[in-house]
């Protein structure tokens, strides 16, 4: 006997028609101008679901391609692909009915096989996805096996049970499964297409898309434009178009653009939060966001710098960061210090007591001296080490500021790198550093989102941190009714052999125009869908 479950309590609606002007949902009067222009920091590096590693790239893959599930405003799963599912008693099997109106942007329609065939491209080590370890991470039948290259891809535990039936097996049952379910590396893949034009598929006169908008213009490193899709299965409750994407990494010039209203929306530069709240309180915001800020360190062997294969180097230089003075000083909107990885606005996350955490800086700064005297460091023998970031004005004055602190308590010579992002992502993946600015955020509300990077398994741990007790605990997690003690012995275990130095936990602070409406305000997890959003008669 199966327990039948809904989505978003039960059906959808019936799609309403767009008046001119008001909104079909809310019944608020529209402005004129349904466009929607927001600041994108870097540059694209995939447009790939099954290769999408970004939290940029996925804001605008968002609006392309469409998964099983989408999130609301609050963080709840909402219908999307798929209109119902169902679970076995074991919890095992699910089984999703799929919505039979959607339809890829050359008319075919989107089916189960779709969705085994992006699955099955993801875990293929051929692909070499950063995500291939997803579906692992999610329990999917024989997803381990396949990633190390053991077992094909067309063994994973997802079929095509008809055009509109998707099963998948998992190893293991998971309370969070469906809320994986979101990421981009889960959504189907137009296999016609992939095949015919390969990594070039995704080009605007090739690519193939199933979500609410068509990639209308794309310049690498400017800006991607994107366009109402008129197939798609809600088009009649969508309202903004067309939606641009400006890649600007100067953080001053983008708001001085958003000030010259050429910007919707753009990140708050490290700082000014407090000015632009009492100046613009309406636009102004700081929302909670799970994500992490970090340095992460590069254990690999015969790579990086062999200093810091020592864990009292690793222990000194993170005790002597003052986090109190990256948070109150230089970003000044709303970010709290780290002392462990995992944010503590992780739904049910019990944090850890680091023990260093409650010291004073002071006392930071004594034991770090210490840790790095008898590792071997002083006046006569200083660490030298680099430090590799992304362009932004914010990681640079992050940088400057530890490298002025490392210098001035423990005569470290730190050289910060700055690279543009796909070189600096590449660099990651190739083990290319010593040290290099990182940051994660979660992929689905749960604690595992955090902690699974470093398993040794995870194709995202680009420090190679590998420890036994480490992976037992988190493999372990997977079968528990309540894994936090688990997850609160994996972060000790983190605070312990120092493979990333916790640098801060983010909030989400943006300038906002007043009259637009839609943008997720209760969420952490702040996935935002353009199909979501509209602008008000001011």
């Amino acid at each position: 006997m199966k327990k039948h479950l809904l989505l978003s309590t039960l059906l959808v609606a019936v799609a309403l028609p767009v008046w001119a002007d008001t909104n079909p949902r809310t019944g608020e009067e529209l402005a004129d101008n349904q466009a929607y222009t927001y600041r994108m920091l870097d540059s694209v590096k995939s447009l790939d679901p099954q290769l999408i590693s970004s939290v940029e790239d996925s804001d605008v893959a968002r609006g392309l391609f469409e998964g099983l599930f989408n999130e609301d405003g609050d963080g709840n799963l909402v219908p999307a692909g798929a209109v119902s599912f169902t679970v076995s008693d074991d919890k095992l099997t699910y089984t999703f009915k799929l919505r039979p109106e959607s339809k890829w942007s050359d008319g075919t329609p989107v089916t189960a096989a779709d969705y085994v065939y992006g699955w099955q491209r993801l875990v293929d080590p051929a692909l070499a996805s950063e995500y291939a370890y997803y579906l692992e991470l999610a329990q999917v039948k024989n997803a381990a096996a396949i990633t190390a290259g053991t077992t094909p891809a067309s063994e994973l535990g997802v079929k095509a049970v008809d055009d509109l039936t998707l099963e998948v097996t998992l190893d293991n049952p998971i309370p969070y499964f469906t809320k994986m379910l979101t990421n981009t590396s889960t959504f189907p893949a137009p296999k016609a297409a992939i095949e015919k034009f390969g990594a070039d598929w995704t080009k605007p006169e090739n690519i193939v898309t199933n979500g609410a908008y068509l990639l209308k213009d794309f310049v690498d490193g400017e800006k991607y434009v994107e366009e109402k899709n008129p197939a798609y299965w809600d088009a009649a409750n969508v309202i903004m178009s067309p939606v641009t994407a400006l890649v600007i990494n100067d953080e001053d010039a983008a708001l001085t653009r958003y000030q010259a209203g050429e910007l919707d929306r753009t990140e708050v530069p490290a700082g000014q939060y407090p000015r632009l709240k009492e100046e613009f309180p309406a636009e102004a915001h700081s929302t909670p966001y799970a994500c992490a800020y970090d340095y992460i360190i590069n254990l690999a062997d015969g790579k990086g710098n062999e200093a810091l294969k020592d864990v009292r180097v690793r222990m000194a230089l993170s005790y002597a960061v003052d986090r109190d003075v990256i948070v109150n000083n230089i970003l000044q909107g709303g970010q709290t210090p780290a002392y462990s990885w995992t944010p503590p606005a992780i739904n049910g996350y019990v944090m850890p007591d680091i023990d260093y955490s409650h010291w004073t800086q002071a006392e930071r700064n004594d034991k770090a001296k210490a840790l790095l005297a008898e590792a071997g460091f002083g006046p006569d023998h200083p660490l030298q080490l680099t430090l590799n970031y992304n362009t932004s004005d914010a990681h640079k004055k992050i940088a400057v500021a530890i490298q002025q602190m490392w210098k001035q308590t423990l005569g470290v010579e730190l050289t910060p790198n700055n690279y543009e992002w796909k070189v600096h992502t590449d660099k990651l993946i190739a083990g290319d550093f010593d040290m290099a600015r990182y940051a994660w955020c979660a992929d689905y509300n749960e604690a595992s989102t955090f902690l699974d990077l470093y398993a040794s398994y995870s194709t995202n741990n680009d420090g190679k941190f590998a420890n036994a007790d480490y992976d037992k605990l988190l493999k372990d997690a997977k079968t528990m009714a309540d894994p936090s003690a688990n997850y609160t012995a994996a972060e000790q275990i983190l605070a312990a052999d120092m493979p990333v130095i916790p640098i801060y936990h983010y909030a989400k602070v943006d300038m906002v125009k007043p009259d637009l409406k839609g943008l997720p305000q209760h969420d952490v997890m702040q996935f935002w869908y353009a199909k979501d959003l509209y602008r008000v008669k001011q």
